[in-house]
């Protein structure tokens, strides 16, 4: 059977019915599992968090190429049948997390635990060799990238599978700006890797989707005032970057203009058409 059917008949011999309201498009095609692989650059030391797995073709391929896999999956079918299938495999190198991502705390290794104390869901995260193979509900995009992207232990690199029409304002460049796309430009490098048309799921996707590669940078300085700034500065889309920092920062418009030339801009420009190099520049004006 090719994974279309081998999809349609696990959800018939488990009853399940893939619930839109969880992003529960399974994805159905070989080569694209392959591309997903290709991109995440796997080696043998490498932790890897898949974030729904499903009905875990993919989890398997990663665990025949890394060291370890945590795969969170928050419907409890879908983990139950996970592990079922790991061990009729005979795969051991994988940890089924049944909670929602959101809800799990980013943690250093810890000590053994303290008999008594009961600790939060924690990602044993070391910051090296750990990377993040994703296909993610598409309404938890923006939550989940600022969760990993900000956290104090962060992953070396990210694979995404994301709506397409999110990928584009992810890898936006300056002209088409957006609070999303400065937020991860900031941490990361992303790039689209490949389009994933939508009859490449099943059930049937209602829009394309895209694999994105997002390779973490090294930490940036100053990361609450340049939030803060930005933030100050996308508050009105329709308004020039002056009106949004003179009310963001209660200063006049007269001495927003100044700062904005000062640091090479045309006064009447607007947050869209800025990159991440372009706020440092703003932000050695108004801080």
């Amino acid at each position: 059977m090719d994974l279309s059917q081998q999809t349609k008949h696990l959800c018939n011999l488990y009853e399940i019915k893939p619930a839109r309201s969880k992003g529960q498009n399974f994805l159905i095609k070989e080569e694209i599992y392959d591309k997903i692989i290709a991109t995440a650059d796997l080696k043998s030391d490498d932790v890897v968090l898949e974030v729904g797995p499903g009905l875990g073709f993919l989890t398997a391929k990663l665990a025949a190429r890394v060291k370890k896999v945590i795969a969170v999956e928050l419907d409890d079918k879908l983990a139950k049948i996970l592990r079922a299938g790991l061990i009729a495999q005979g795969i051991k190198n994988v940890e089924v997390v049944n909670k929602s991502i959101l809800d799990i705390k980013i943690q250093p290794p810890l000590p053994p635990l303290i008999k008594g104390v009961i600790q939060p869901p924690l990602l044993p995260l070391s910051g090296q060799r750990n990377k993040i193979v994703a296909n993610l509900p598409f309404n938890i995009t923006s939550i989940f990238l600022r969760k990993f992207l900000s956290a104090e232990i962060k992953p070396e690199l990210m694979v995404l599978m994301l709506q397409k029409q999110v990928a584009e304002r992810i890898v936006a460049k300056p002209g088409k700006m957006s609070l999303l796309a400065v937020s991860v430009q900031f941490y990361a490098k992303p790039d689209i890797e490949q389009i994933v048309l939508k009859e490449n799921f099943w059930p049937r996707s209602e829009v394309d989707s895209a694999i994105v590669k997002i390779t973490l940078r090294q930490p940036k300085n100053r990361e609450k005032d340049f939030f803060q700034l930005v933030k100050f500065g996308f508050s009105a889309k329709r308004k020039m970057l002056k009106n949004n920092l003179a009310a963001g920062l209660k200063i006049s418009q007269n001495q927003a203009v100044n700062k904005i030339t000062n640091a090479g801009f045309n006064p009447k420009i607007r947050a869209q058409e800025l990159s991440v190099d372009d706020w440092f520049k703003l932000l050695r004006e108004f801080y």
